[in-house]
């Protein structure tokens, strides 16, 4: 993929949820709530602080995360839905 997030931005792909409950129920697609969990793709070099020092990033490309319901901006490149945030927009990384 020919995409580099500028600034402290990260290019995350959503990780798509079980469509069956544990009880064996299959959830159809509208009913379905769009996951909060991702995987980063890119990764921007990193933002500058008032002095202009480069402040590096605390993500890296293969991290799953967790973000918030509303973060971030929805694309599509190259066929796939993908969000680009702020690294402030990540709640956690999954360990």
């Amino acid at each position: 993929m020919a995409f580099r997030p500028l600034g402290d931005r990260v290019l995350v792909k959503r990780v798509e949820e079980e469509s069956k409950t544990k009880g064996g129920i299959i959830i159809p697609d509208t009913a379905k709530e769009k996951p909060q969990e991702g995987e980063v793709i890119a990764v921007g070099p990193g933002a500058r602080d008032e002095d202009g020092k480069h402040i590096a990033m605390d993500v890296k490309v293969g991290d799953r995360i967790l973000f918030g319901k509303w973060s971030g901006t929805e694309v599509k490149i190259e066929g796939d839905d993908l969000i680009i945030m702020k690294e402030s927009d990540i709640l956690g990384v999954l360990a």
